[in-house]
């Protein structure tokens, strides 16, 4: 009969411990990650590629069909925002349940499911506020997923190879981004209304279920006892979620940049133009997701987020001032070189400071300050805009990502934890 095995992790430098029990040491070490990025990073990228071809059809439609509903700057802004915020709550919530019932895949799947059907309904739309309601279900559906699915990912590679791994899973994430703001792009063109290109895109985001039969559970514990609590974090993981909360603060919803092309460009072609761009931006952010993500696995999280903050710093200053259409095509590229350096490294730099027996709670507390973070970033930035012009949203995000690169110097990079 196998052994039952207790675990014991001190947390940061406090005397506060996580017990953690698991069923056998078997288990334990099934667990464990294996060589390079795993069958389940490959697989819950193909999940992702689906989803995000289906998500990413409806991103560069939503500010047009929340203004056309009568939506302006502020109702973009409270979408944008609420509907970031609000479920990066449930972030905190499933990334803890998850480590208590010993279980992530059931929350993944669950996660998915739920956005699907948000998508599905979005297609019938027929006010802002309904947009409202179903774009904060749909990012429900993501707070659910997101802190197990990345703590199925960091359990799935090796220690050396965790950033190629979430560089893997963000490649693959923003593949499906390329071509779904490609597929909206050809929709628009070939003469579809708004609800009829949302219709498809709930359909394709049914479709991406289909992989997780290939997905294999990677944490089998009996439940732990945790404590819910920012305090059990290590220092210097806190002091990382304050400064990743301190960018997100700045970093505007990518509906404002929509928003400043559609303004710039003019014409009939206005639509497609901005659609293109928003290509361009995904583009980028797909051909050096993973070469980013290899590279921080050489040089370290620390040096790749200091320059991911302070690009969107320049880049946020750019689209500030902007007047031309060859600017947003530099500037669109560099706001994809910046999602390129910061997405993956953030998730992979808060795996290292976690402890295997709560990397998902870890993830998920994580996930909900930033959230809040965002909530407030679109509230303050659809006001600036509404009050004092596009120039005074994209400064405020300048400013913050100024100061979020400053406090980065101030967490100190340690070894990846397994």
């Amino acid at each position: 009969m196998p052994v039952l095995a207790r675990s014991v992790y001190q947390v940061g430098t406090s005397e506060r411990q996580v017990i953690i029990r698991l069923r056998t040491k078997a288990s334990f070490d099934q667990s464990m990650p294996d060589p390079k990025t795993g069958r389940n990073v490959v697989m819950l990228g193909f999940v992702s590629l689906l989803n995000d071809i289906s998500s990413e059809i409806i991103q560069p439609i939503l500010p047009l069909l929340i203004t056309s509903l009568g939506g302006g700057s502020i109702a973009v802004g409270l979408i944008g925002g609420i509907g970031e915020g609000l479920p990066s709550i449930l972030k905190v919530f499933s990334g803890y349940l998850s480590d208590r019932l010993g279980r992530r895949k059931p929350l993944v799947v669950g996660g998915y499911g739920l956005s699907a059907l948000a998508k599905l309904l979005l297609a019938f739309s027929a006010t802002w506020q309904q947009v409202f309601v179903l774009k904060t279900m749909e990012r429900c559906g993501k707070g659910i997923r997101s802190a197990p699915r990345d703590a199925m990912i960091s359990e799935s590679a090796d220690l050396a190879n965790r950033g190629r791994g979430f560089g893997l899973h963000r490649a693959m994430d923003s593949t499906g981004a390329v071509i779904g703001s490609i597929l909206a792009y050809l929709l628009w063109q070939g003469g579809l209304d708004m609800g009829s290109i949302l219709l498809v895109a709930g359909v394709l985001a049914a479709l991406a279920l289909l992989p997780f039969h290939r997905v294999h559970e990677t944490f089998s514990s009996p439940g732990c006892q945790l404590n819910l609590d920012i305090s059990s974090l290590s220092p210097e993981l806190r002091r990382f979620v304050a400064t990743a909360s301190l960018f997100a603060l700045g970093n505007i919803s990518y509906m404002f940049f929509i928003l400043r092309a559609q303004s710039i460009s003019t014409g009939r072609d206005s639509v497609a133009l901005t659609l293109l761009l928003y290509v361009l931006f995904n583009l980028v952010y797909a051909i050096l997701a993973m070469p980013v993500g290899i590279w921080s696995d050489r040089v370290g999280r620390k040096r790749v987020l200091a320059l991911g903050y302070s690009l969107f710093a320049l880049t946020s200053l750019g689209f500030a001032y902007v007047t031309s259409l060859p600017g947003l095509i530099v500037l669109f590229a560099l706001y994809g070189l910046v999602f390129a350096l910061v997405d993956a490294s953030e998730r992979a730099f808060v795996s290292d400071l976690s402890h295997f027996g709560m990397r998902s709670t870890c993830l998920g507390i994580y996930y909900g300050a930033v959230g809040v973070a965002a909530m407030a970033s679109g509230l303050f930035a659809g006001a600036l805009w509404a009050w004092a012009g596009a120039e005074a949203a994209f400064v405020f995000g300048s400013l913050l990502a100024v100061a979020a690169a400053l406090s980065l110097m101030t967490v100190r990079e340690t070894r990846p934890m397994p």
